[in-house]
């Protein structure tokens, strides 16, 4: 049985989101953020401290986005993977790595120095700055959507997915709200698959289960 060690609505939302994708039967274990500090045992599990951990068997693994591409290799049946000889094939790593790389990056900067650091040690100008850098590199997304509805292959992959996320966390910070048209559409998009809507339902049910409230809190 695959486990994936999950906090709502943090880089762990990228592998369940491709579970409930592909409809692979998983275990769910949720915990507080972050877990390094909150859940002194999850270190037991993963050194590290950080999210996710992903287990199948033998495998473990701990990078959200190569999650999401061993799912779509191993369990998706083509569904989420774009193939080696396909014309798209380099543009589908190059956007599944992108989420992460690229956007997700500048936006820990964002929520550490608001919402992680206590108050005497945020840094607004920081924060600041960092926005306005993810928000430039969304430029990228709204070039790669140009008479697209998908990043790549004229279907939804697990680029889709890595790319996804990071618009999830740029709401979580209040960041949505300067997205280009052609991004906030392709994040409605997004929100009405059906498998990012099981993931949403999935992690709610955790949270309820857990008593776990939300992860990124204004404060």
């Amino acid at each position: 049985m695959i486990r994936l060690y999950h906090c709502i609505d943090a880089r762990s939302f990228r592998p369940l989101w491709a579970l409930e994708e592909v409809g692979v039967a998983y275990e769910l274990h949720l915990l507080p953020f972050p877990p390094r500090v909150l859940s002194r045992a999850y270190l037991d599990i993963n050194p590290l401290g950080t999210i996710p951990a992903f287990f199948d068997g033998e495998t473990e693994m701990t990078e959200s986005s190569a999650i999401v591409e061993y799912v779509a290799v191993r369990y998706g049946a083509g569904q989420l993977a774009v193939a080696t000889d396909h014309p798209e094939f380099g543009r589908y790593l190059n956007y599944l790595h992108f989420g992460e790389a690229t956007l997700t990056f500048p936006q820990t900067l964002v929520l550490r120095y608001t919402r992680l650091e206590p108050h005497d040690r945020r840094q607004p100008q920081v924060a600041e700055d960092y926005r306005k850098w993810f928000l430039a590199r969304l430029r990228g997304v709204e070039r790669a959507l140009a008479g697209r509805d998908w990043l790549c292959a004229d279907r939804f992959t697990g680029a889709d997915i890595s790319v996804g996320y990071a618009l999830l966390l740029a709401q979580s910070l209040g960041l949505s709200e300067a997205f280009p048209e052609p991004v906030a559409a392709y994040w409605t998009r997004l929100q009405g698959r059906e498998g990012f809507q099981r993931a949403r339902d999935a992690q709610a049910r955790a949270a309820t289960e857990a008593g776990i409230g939300p992860t990124f809190r204004a404060s």
